[in-house]
Parts: structure tokens; sequence; C-alpha cells
């Protein structure tokens, strides 16, 4: 079995995602791939990885979980989608760290399907808008309370991804910035499946039809279907284009909630996110889709 599971991060078009997935359900099927509704496995995943924490697993656990999950249904290939297997909003940056518990989450899983293949996806996100939506639901009255009194500026993704590869090098990790989805819409959904580029997909560009006009969207659907041939570089490009043209402001605009921080605070830590994304980048095991 190929396990492919979305990760997150929070506020980063999960559900959005998983939408787009179960519209191509029917066609990924016929090719081995499955895509279950997140009803059947989410709570169940979640209960899995938690007795994990007290007791190895049993030799008919693996067995199991795929059954429930899979009722009959055949796959070489699984998508699951589960942006709270890491935490909750309000508990995932620990000790200066983005997805503390991800390390020893994903080693869980591993002990579960160890002779699976098992892909991890995660988006990543400015910690400059990140953190901030984050404390958006939790208890805490202040950034600095939130945060533990950790430094927002030392806070890095790499430091995740390192941690993530140290504790299961076997397993295979997929990531981007959040900020470049609209870009990268499709390619994610044919990562995910295994499909070729350039193949066709139900929705991918759904993510770019919420931040760019009625109008914007239909010269740019005129625009492919008269360049039939163009690269997916190429059709980045005029995204970008179209984008810079077309983009409706209130969608693409974020309201900050990080009292305390200002907007050189906010230059900073892009600055920083920036530089850590080169880094990301050359991570050994990590594929990182860029624009």
């Amino acid at each position: 079995m190929q396990l492919v599971l979305h990760a997150g991060a929070h506020f980063t078009e999960n559900e959005r995602l998983m939408r787009c997935l179960l519209r191509n359900k029917e066609q990924f099927s016929s090719r081995g791939v499955a895509v279950p509704a997140p009803g059947k496995y989410r709570v169940l995943l979640r209960e899995t990885l938690d007795a994990l924490e007290d007791a190895p697993p049993a030799p008919e656990a693996r067995d199991i979980l795929l059954d429930a999950i899979l009722d009959e249904e055949s796959a070489d290939r699984m998508i699951l989608s589960h942006m709270y297997l890491f935490g909750a909003p309000r508990a995932c940056v620990r000790n200066g760290m983005i997805y503390h518990d991800a390390p020893r989450r994903l080693a869980h899983l591993s002990s579960l399907f160890p002779h699976d293949d098992i892909e991890v996806f995660l988006a990543m996100r400015n910690p400059a808008t990140f953190l901030p939506a984050l404390f958006t639901n939790a208890p805490q009255a202040d950034m600095d309370s939130f945060l533990r009194r950790a430094d927002p500026g030392a806070i890095r993704w790499s430091d995740t991804i390192d941690q993530i590869r140290a504790a299961v090098p076997r397993i295979t990790l997929t990531t981007w910035c959040f900020e470049d989805m609209p870009m990268l819409w499709a390619q994610i959904i044919r990562e995910m499946a295994g499909l070729e580029h350039g193949e066709k997909i139900i929705g991918g560009f759904d993510l770019l039809s919420e931040i760019m006009s009625a109008e914007g969207m239909q010269r740019f659907r005129a625009y492919l279907h008269s360049h039939p041939t163009m690269t997916e570089m190429q059709k980045r490009r005029v995204i970008a284009a179209f984008l810079d043209k077309f983009a409706i402001d209130d969608e693409i605009e974020e309201e900050l909630d990080a009292p305390g921080w200002d907007d050189s605070t906010i230059e900073a830590l892009t600055e920083i996110y920036e530089e850590d994304m080169t880094r990301v980048a050359r991570i050994p095991g990590v594929t990182f889709i860029a624009p």
C-alpha cells in the first residue's frame, strides 16, 4: 500500500483540498487510488495513534484499520487528510517548534505500517500570518504567552522537517508554501494521487477562482483554451500575471491579530521565512513544490 497523509498545516485550505480530492474520487478509484471520506478515518486514525503512545501495534492492527477505512474498496494507493493529527491549533507550537509532536506521531504511524510506503504532504505558511492564525484559537491573552516565551523569529519550519526526517527517515515528505497554492493547486492534487504532470483533474483551479474576479477567470480560461500546449511552468507564470491584474483584494489580504507585533516584526519574520524555505528545499528526502 502507498499511504498518503495530508497533515495540514492548519489554515492552509485543508478542507477545500479535501473536497477537491473527493470530487476526483471516481476518477482516482479507476486508477487504484482510494480517497475515503474523512468521516471513515479521522477519529479512528487519531485514536489508533493515541493508543500507540502506550503500546506497540498488535500484529493485525494494520489490516483491521485498512479494512475499516477502505470498506472493501480495492486500492494500491490511499489518500488520507487529517490536519489535527499533530495537535490542535492552540497547542501545536511547543518548545519553539511548530508541530512538536509530529516526529513522534509519524514514528507511530510508521510502526503501524512497517512495510508500506508512507508519503506525508504538508503545507508551510509564513509564521508572520500562521502564528497569529493559531493564536485566534488560543486561550492565552497575548502572543508571548501563547508561544510560551519562545522567540517568534527563532521558529523555523526547517526544524520541524529536520526532526521528522530524523525520526522517520523512510517516510518521504512533500511540502510547499501556502502563499503559492493558487499556482500549485493542480500539481499538489496530482502529486497526492501519483499522477503524471499535466494530467486532467476536476477542480484544478478551485482556489484560484476564489481569489480572482469572475472576469479574470473567464479571460484566464479563454487564454488556456487558446494556448493548449503550455507547460506547467508556463501556466504558473500566466496565473501570476492574471492575479496581478484580477486578484480580489479582500480575498488575498490577511488581517493579523498579533498583539504587540508591528510592521517591522512582520517584515522580519517574512524575511526569515523566505530564507528558511531555501533551506527546506535542500533537505534530503523532501520534495519542495515551488512555482
